[in-house]
């Protein structure tokens, strides 16, 4: 009898014991729980989620052997444009192995699978991206951000994110789908038409939340089925602005939560007729911006012990919390590409407003780029980065912190002093557009150094082919570019994309 040859995940070593042992576990489950269909999904480097729908045979022999997609929504811009030329040798990359478009092979992650509660007899599952001679794929973000983690660890350190994610809810107003909804490659139709939850602007109101409590309640069990680990859903500002915020994990788990959070949350609203956007500000009455603020720790990667908290009073952080302070606010210009990665996300950085506008910090102040908050061996003490977009990529917003933070302390950085008020600080300024980010990253070299020139050259072109499309569509129409409001352009580009 001839051996029994290895398969792709034996092949290459994709999976340790425990996640053989999650594999094994995931068969039963799919039996007990009556499983019709498994969804494998991926991130693409827009941070939306992709997935193919697979029947239970095939999904089992993923487990084996993976599963072929192609390569194709990493070439497309957030329009679906075609920004790199796949039929050319190179596939317009310069790289062989993109020529022609072909295919990769999605691996399953084990650790993330779940059945998904709003679609009874459906899975779901996180896949990785390989090439099919098993190399990790050059643009797999979560693969990326892994990347960096083990740099951390390597050092001794991990890194425990919590989130705090802004979006819109909204009601749907047409009943079905027109022809001006159907756009092209390159061009999103009219989103659909909807109208406010509640009027907004009762901050925290208990009655107006109360609007929008059904569809919270879906939202409740869905992550508590799902083990988001959500804390709280909160009425914000806006007419039918959320806030939910989220219990601290493991960075990759992190990232994992909040890229399940946001496709789940639109596929439950437009099942109860409700609509939800991540869109940061949408070109719409009244509506007022949304952010994502992420809370970050860096702890010991063995005890869990917080590394941030300082030990004396009157000090903000430890040392080598200053240092990684110091490391994120060194790069933070640059860092905004993947904090803030549309068009619309801009219009969030003005002064005086809940959203930064400078690279500095305060203790406990939101006017603050990164806002310290803790104490003296305060288990608790973290920073809060109040830069990021609500549709910013999880794994490329969560990758930027890890990335910079440890380049401050290996570079023994001081951060300057904090500021008192924020908005007059003598501090680098944000960017103002999206070029102006992209330019940024395009020139920094330590991103170059982590993420490699190929990854680095390839978001910036993918990224500006999309303020290309904007500015044409700016030309075209006589719009100001740089308009104090938001676009019809954004709005059709991103209202229902995000």
């Amino acid at each position: 009898m001839s051996p029994k040859k290895a398969t792709f995940i034996e092949q290459h070593g994709l999976w340790s014991d425990d996640e053989r042992r999650q594999a094994e576990e995931i068969k039963r489950r799919v039996e007990a729980e009556k499983l019709r269909y498994v969804r494998l999904a991926w991130s693409d480097t827009h941070g939306y989620s992709r997935a193919k729908t697979l029947t239970v045979p095939a999904f089992l022999s993923a487990l084996r052997v993976g599963y072929n997609i192609g390569v194709a929504t990493t070439t497309l811009d957030s329009a679906g444009a075609r920004v790199f030329a796949s039929f050319t040798r190179g596939g317009g990359m310069e790289l062989d192995e993109m020529t022609g478009s072909p295919n990769l092979t999605l691996v399953p992650d084990p650790s993330t699978f779940h059945a998904l509660p709003w679609a009874p007899g459906v899975g779901w599952v996180l896949g990785d991206e390989y090439f099919n001679d098993g190399r990790p794929f050059h643009f797999a973000a979560r693969a990326l951000l892994r990347q960096a983690l083990r740099k951390l660890q390597a050092h001794g350190y991990g890194s425990s994110i919590g989130t705090e994610i802004e979006w819109y809810l909204l009601r749907v107003a047409d009943a079905h789908l027109s022809d001006d909804n159907i756009g092209a490659p390159g061009t999103r139709g009219r989103p659909i038409r909807t109208f406010p939850a509640e009027p907004g602007y009762h901050y925290h109101s208990e009655s107006n939340m109360d609007l929008m409590q059904g569809v919270f309640d879906a939202l409740g069990d869905a992550s508590d089925a799902l083990g988001l680990g959500l804390r709280s859903i909160e009425n914000e500002w806006g007419p039918g602005q959320v806030e939910c915020t989220f219990a601290p994990r493991g960075a990759l788990e992190a990232a994992d939560n909040a890229f399940l959070f946001r496709t789940a949350t639109r596929q439950i609203c437009r099942r109860l007729g409700t609509f939800a956007t991540f869109m940061s500000r949408p070109a719409l009455k009244g509506f007022y911006a949304s952010g994502w603020h992420l809370h970050q720790s860096l702890v010991d990667a063995v005890s869990g012990k917080n590394l941030l908290a300082p030990h004396q009073r009157g000090e903000p952080l430890s040392a080598l919390g200053l240092h990684y302070l110091a490391g994120i606010l060194h790069h933070a210009v640059p860092s905004t590409a993947f904090a803030t990665p549309t068009v619309n996300g801009y219009r969030r950085f003005r002064a005086n407003s809940l959203a930064p506008d400078r690279a500095g910090w305060a203790n406990d102040n939101r006017g603050a780029m990164i806002r310290v908050l803790g104490g003296v061996d305060d288990p608790a003490t973290r920073l809060e980065n109040r830069a990021g977009e609500p549709a910013a990529n999880p794994y490329l917003y969560i990758l930027s912190q890890v990335v910079t933070g440890l380049a401050g302390i290996e570079a023994k950085l001081d951060p300057p002093p904090a500021d008192d008020a924020p908005y007059a600080a003598e501090r680098p300024l944000l960017p103002k557009s999206l070029p102006q980010a992209l330019d940024a990253l395009d020139q920094e070299p330590l991103f170059r150094r982590a993420l490699g020139d190929i990854f680095v050259d390839y978001f910036v072109k993918l990224k500006r082919s999309e303020w290309t499309r904007y500015q044409r569509w700016a030309e075209e129409t006589g719009a100001a570019p740089q308009s104090e409001e938001p676009s019809e352009w954004e709005q059709n580009e991103y209202f229902d994309f995000f």
